[in-house]
């Protein structure tokens, strides 16, 4: 996941389309690296070669509850559990591809757990695992590319990732469209698990953004096509002005049955003398709620651009960018992002208050080659930085600036 949380997080930090020169006088917000990690093929160790090497996507992703990190490495077709300080708990891996765990002195049995001291091995035969989310009891969800050749198609959709589901000790089912054992479904944006512990599949189709939801037995509840051309009309008719919209992402809210649906707005105008077309204006960013029961858009929010000034001699110019929507909280908060050379900054609006607060999340990016990240839900970003010699683990705790 290259977007912020994603991903992963994606639930994923997406790139800005110009070089952010600075990122002004707003406050940051203190990293902690809480451990790093390797590269290689061992059990506490990743492979990241295709973000490394800049030759292909990477398939691993970052998710953190309660404390613990839980690190998806597709490469190595493997899962690692770690506490805050780094030490291994739990690795989840491909037998046939990974080598045994130092620590495992027991017989291999495909899908079930083999306990030595404080750690502990579940083998499943991965193939792709990438994107994650946790339950309260720890089940572990995590998005798994399918084999070519177990993949299918239909209603001109390839479906081709389903959702693995395991418990501390061993596999437990997968979910695909219908449910546990489902057909699979089109290319997965994000998941989540709600503080229901309903879990989200947020999938991308050729229309737009389909929404699948399952009570925590695995059953659906609800499926919801939200169509790039559903955006809700916003602001006032103008002559002579064109407005379309472009839906950017949908996120669940984790505290209710209704998703977050964020569209950017443009403008624009054609020369009445010369007939050519003015320009684009500066895009206006709303959320709208989308009530799953009713299927029906609520009244929409609308979310401040990222500014940036520019000056070349005397001369300045304010860009305005739209932020990323990358998650919520529980308790009403909407996150958004955008990437900087200095990090990302992060905005944060209580949906009630309209109260919208600014922060920096300060790295060298120039050093990262590869990145995934995380929102609890309780407003904690957590992030996998890969460098070219180790993978640090950081989080930034700005749950304290939304806790209220």
């Amino acid at each position: 996941m290259n977007r912020l949380f994603a991903a992963s997080l994606l639930a994923v930090f997406s790139a800005c389309f110009f070089s952010c020169k600075k990122a002004g006088s707003v406050a940051s917000v203190k990293r902690q690296e809480l451990f790093s990690l390797k590269y290689g093929s061992f059990e506490e160790q990743l492979n990241l070669a295709g973000g490394l090497n800049a030759t292909g996507a990477v398939n691993t992703a970052i998710a953190m509850r309660d404390g613990f990190f839980y690190i998806s490495n597709g490469e190595s077709q493997k899962i690692l559990e770690l506490n805050s300080y780094g030490d291994l708990l739990t690795l989840y891996h491909n037998p046939e591809t990974n080598p045994t765990p130092l620590f495992d002195n027991s017989d291999s049995r495909q899908g079930s757990s083999k306990n030595v001291s404080t750690r502990k091995t579940v083998d499943y035969p991965f193939n792709a695992p990438s994107l994650l989310a946790l339950d309260s009891s720890k089940y572990i969800y995590v998005a798994e590319t399918l084999p070519k050749e177990r993949q299918e198609t239909g209603d001109n959709k390839i479906l081709l990732q389903v959702v693995l589901r395991f418990n501390s000790n061993s596999f437990v089912d997968y979910i695909g469209q219908q449910g546990v054992g489902g057909t699979p479904f089109p290319f997965i944006r994000n998941i989540y698990v709600t503080q229901d512990d309903c879990l989200v599949v947020v999938c991308v189709v050729n229309e737009g953004f389909q929404v699948f939801r399952y009570n925590p037995q695995g059953f659906p509840l609800s499926e919801t096509l939200i169509k790039y051309s559903d955006a809700p009309e916003y602001g006032e008719a103008k002559m002579g002005v064109t407005k379309y919209a472009e839906i950017e992402n949908v996120i669940p809210d984790p505290a209710s049955d209704r998703l977050f649906v964020k569209a950017d707005y443009y403008e624009t105008s054609i020369d009445v003398s010369s007939k050519a077309q003015n320009g684009i204006s500066d895009p206006v960013s709303v959320v709208f709620p989308y009530d799953l029961k009713k299927g029906s858009f609520g009244s929409g929010m609308e979310i401040p651009p990222y500014e940036e000034t520019i000056s070349d001699g005397f001369s300045k110019q304010v860009y305005k960018l739209p932020y990323d929507m990358v998650g919520a909280t529980k308790n009403g908060w909407l996150f958004f992002s955008i990437a900087l050379e200095s990090g990302c900054m992060v905005q944060m609006i209580n949906l009630e208050s309209g109260r919208v607060v600014r922060r920096q999340l300060n790295f060298d990016a120039s050093s990262v080659v590869y990145s995934s990240y995380s929102l609890s839900d309780t407003g904690i970003v957590s992030a996998l930085l890969a460098e070219r010699d180790k993978a640090k683990v950081v989080w930034w705790r700005t749950d304290a600036l939304v806790d209220q």
